[in-house]
């Protein structure tokens, strides 16, 4: 095809770019800032040569318009909260005498001060700071970062658009703050607001922006009419603003709907949408309201959450179609590529053939500027890279790694007696009380404890060839004791091995699992400067061979208390990878609990009476429109039962899930049918156990009385007084005492103190209960 006229404008971009640096260099200097080994003016170089080399990469790669102000220190929905000044009152003396401090204090805390709420953004694996509003809240404008960072892209001669989290989306992220009222809605400071963004806007019009994008993704979700109201409330009085930059509304991870319209006939100068399978519905919602006669439409073809290759004649089409519903169309990726790792070009343990699937941010950016070139001077001047990629599509489809028949004869041949345990709860909790022998509020954790700067060594050390396997094993075995002997010595009933083997919840699994790839450099950012590397989900799952027996069963036969096996639960391991996107999810989620079941039924068989199956993206995978809520958890939680259902009455089952909102998935997680549910709830002051007490949650549950997310040591008081809360909700008897997640994060002074601490305020409270 040659190019029309209205399509040779086309131009790329992207919305955001991942942000650590190719060796996690962002990670390294914050880190080091924290400990005092690197200065301030240190960190702050880093973080500007970053930048640089982003942009740089991006106008090599072709991408005509560059992001900025998508750069964080730790996140971008709190760069927003100091952009409009909603810093919290217990911060506020922080921020003001050291801005870089106060602003990590919000995010980490100190030991006095607790950090704000942190949760998943959307349904994604990137966690954001909840803002703390409330009817007495003043906004301020502080722009210094998004004119500074603007600055910066403008010297060197890019064209850049500054990147902001949109007012509408900003105030239904926000929560009341502590103490107020938990029925504010903090859309109700909308009018309050707007005259700070709109300052905002004027700052970056006077230091050369062109454009601003405003990113409002809550509007993918289902949308009252007064929230849609205010959306275009809120986009009346911007677009009306005199001196401003011009507009471009973006929203991402889903179809915009009922919002669409409303966003269309908004006086604002383009909209940027998601195309891809997820969102398909954009384009005939896009054509249904008329289209964007005068404006400008960035469409998002090249999926910006996964890592597979963009099909490229099926962009193609999809921006020809959208070439007659706006004055010009641009490509994109379908969100920021902060989602995806940076370079598949440097996986060096990857089979080439398998290589050629994959596309990480770099070669994202390739595809977007090929799409457009394809748009602007007709496709016969991409016929080399059609080629191609034809070629790699059906090198893909005709894999021998993607199907298995064994695997999915096993899957089709599953019933629903397979995913039912043989007793109700109530006869199961009384066999696991009489073999457990645990006292009222038993105390754990969740499972994972500090990693070590040695047992990273220590991995290294193996890779390297300077340890062999003998002497790995023999330092992971020491790692071992040691948890089981401080766990003991602290008091804790239910104990863990501290999973020192495992590099990742689910990488360490995936390794080992048929059908999975692992990366060497495939780094995501999950939160602040906690960064993952996903593997990639490419075929058909089995378990070759037990994968942690050996290792629970060592840490058994060094107590005589009971020691939980742990494992990560299937719509985990699919959450947390990149998935496949050539068959639906729920069937790779019945072939990963197949091979969890096999693991399952050999911890049990080598004496494992607690198994612990980790659930913490249950929330985070269910769809943003309540359209998808049930098809969705209903092979979420069949995954789940399928895994554990095959235990005996006295084999007692627990999961745990963190940082998301538990409210609307309560009876998902009555339906795992789990014994005992650990979750998050130190920050959210308990809400999650009000909540369960509300749907009238028959199971056992621990709350968390620990922020394992914070480096301040929670005194044995405020445990204690976390757990009195819990048991307003949760009676005595089924209600557990452990910290919100696993501590691998954590160094080992204030893991022993928060843990002593909170088997002191269990002691505390179970001598407060009659009953005991």
């Amino acid at each position: 095809m040659t190019a029309k006229p209205a399509a040779a404008a086309a131009r790329a971009t992207v919305y955001g770019y991942p942000r650590q640096g190719q060796h996690r260099e962002l990670k390294k200097a914050i880190e080091g800032y924290w400990k005092g080994r690197v200065t301030a003016d240190a960190l702050m170089e880093t973080a500007r040569g970053l930048r640089r080399a982003n942009w740089r990469q991006l106008v090599d790669a072709g991408v005509h318009e560059v992001p900025t102000g998508d750069f964080s220190y730790y996140d971008h929905v709190l760069d927003t909260s100091v952009m409009v000044g909603a810093v919290p009152d217990r911060h506020r003396a922080a921020v003001e005498a050291d801005a870089l401090d106060g602003y990590f204090a919000m995010a980490r805390g100190t030991q006095d001060v607790a950090p704000l709420e942190m949760t998943k953004w959307f349904d994604t694996n990137y966690h954001y700071l909840v803002p703390e509003l409330g009817p007495d809240t003043v906004f301020a404008a502080d722009s210094a970062k998004q004119v500074g960072e603007l600055k910066e892209a403008l010297a060197p001669g890019h064209t850049p658009r500054p990147v902001l989290v949109g007012p509408v989306t900003y105030l239904l992220l926000a929560k009341p703050a502590p103490g107020v009222a938990a029925d504010f809605e903090p859309l109700t400071l909308l009018d309050r607001l707007l005259p700070v963004y709109a300052e905002v806007l004027g700052d970056l019009r006077a230091a050369g922006a062109e454009w601003v994008q405003l990113d409002e993704p809550a509007l993918v979700q289902d949308r009252t009419p007064a929230e849609l109201n205010a959306a275009e409330r809120a986009y009346r009085d911007l677009g009306a603003l005199t001196d401003r930059p011009k507009l471009l509304v973006a929203s991402y991870f889903d179809q915009l709907g009922e919002a669409l319209p409303v966003l269309a006939k908004a006086p604002v100068d383009g909209l940027a949408l998601d195309f891809t399978e997820a969102a398909a519905g954009n384009l005939d919602a896009l054509a249904a309201a008329g289209g964007l006669p005068g404006k400008r439409l960035v469409a998002g073809v090249v999926n910006g959450r996964n890592i597979w290759i963009n099909d490229y004649e099926k962009s193609l089409a999809t921006l020809g179609t959208l070439l007659g519903l706006a004055d010009r169309v641009d490509v994109a990726a379908s969100c920021s590529l902060l989602h995806v790792p940076l370079d598949a070009a440097v996986e060096r343990d990857i089979d080439p053939q398998i290589l050629r699937w994959l596309a990480f941010a770099r070669q994202k950016t390739a595809e977007i500027a090929t799409l457009a070139r394809g748009l602007a001077q007709g496709t016969h001047t991409i016929a080399a890279e059609l080629a191609a990629n034809r070629a790699d599509l059906a090198s893909r489809a005709g894999s021998a790694i993607t199907h298995d028949p064994a695997v999915r004869a096993r899957s089709a041949a599953v019933t629903d007696a397979d995913g039912r345990r043989s007793a109700p709860y109530a006869k199961r909790a009384a066999a696991q009380r009489a073999h457990l022998g645990l006292p009222l509020l038993p105390t754990t954790t969740i499972g994972s404890f500090p990693q070590t700067g040695e047992l990273r060594a220590a991995r290294a050390d193996l890779r390297a060839g300077r340890i062999d396997t003998a002497g790995y094993e023999e330092r992971i075995r020491n790692e071992i004791r040691e948890v089981i002997a401080f766990q003991e010595k602290a008091g804790i009933d239910v104990l863990v091995h501290g999973e020192p083997e495992r590099n990742d919840m689910v990488q360490y699994f995936a390794e080992q699992l048929t059908g999975y790839l692992a990366t060497q450099h495939g780094w995501v950012q999950s939160y602040g400067t906690r960064y993952v590397r996903p593997p990639v989900l490419a075929g058909d799952i089995s378990r070759p061979e037990p994968m942690t027996v050996r290792w629970t069963t060592y840490a058994q036969s060094c107590t005589d208390r009971p020691v939980k096996g742990m494992l990560t639960g299937p719509v985990t391991m699919l959450a947390w990878s990149f998935v496949r996107d050539d068959q639906p999810l729920g069937d790779t989620a019945r072939q990963v609990a197949l091979a969890l079941r096999d693991e399952v039924a050999d911890l049990e068989a080598a004496g494992t009476s607690v198994i612990q199956v980790d659930e913490p993206a249950l929330r985070e995978t269910l769809p943003l429109r309540a359209a998808g809520h049930a098809a969705y958890l209903a092979w979420a939680t069949e995954a789940f039962r399928l895994t554990t259902s095959g235990v005996r009455d006295r084999t007692q089952i627990h999961t745990h899930m963190c940082y998301a909102e538990f409210g609307d998935i309560v009876q998902a997680i009555d339906d795992l049918d789990a014994d005992v549910v650990s979750l998050e709830a130190a920050r959210s002051h308990m809400q999650v156990a009000r909540e369960l007490a509300a749907h009238g949650y028959p199971r056992e549950a621990g709350p968390g009385v620990y922020d394992i997310h914070s480096p301040r040591v929670p005194s044995a008081e405020e445990a204690a007084s976390l757990l009195r809360k819990g048991l307003d909700a949760i009676p005595a008897e089924r209600l557990w005492v452990n910290p919100d997640c696993g501590l691998k994060t954590r160094a080992w002074p204030e893991t022993r103190a928060s843990l002593e601490n909170l088997v002191a305020a269990a002691r505390t409270v179970r001598a407060e209960i009659p009953s005991a």
